[in-house]
């Protein structure tokens, strides 16, 4: 009888362990998944400055080229308007 007893112990342990194992799987599991939400939601916020960012470059090119073509062409007027010896 005192043998059984022991196995039932010793078995009870176990189970006990392996709950608690569980219980620390689960709750590693539920970090692991939020610090994933939150790389996710990281992530998409960059890539959606990353969007303003080349929007608001294709914007100041659409103004600062053409700028440039006009001053360029005013210079190569004034050079030709009073030529230098």
């Amino acid at each position: 009888m005192k043998e059984n007893d022991q196995i039932v112990s010793l078995l009870t342990r176990m189970e006990e362990n392996q709950r608690k194992a569980l219980e620390t799987q689960e709750k590693q599991l539920a970090l692991a998944q939020a610090q994933l939400d939150r790389s996710n939601q990281t992530i998409q916020e960059s890539i959606e400055l990353q969007r303003n960012s080349v929007a608001r470059q294709k914007q100041a090119l659409a103004i600062v080229l053409p700028l440039v073509g006009v001053l360029l062409l005013l210079l190569v007027y004034l050079l030709f308007k009073y030529p230098i010896l």
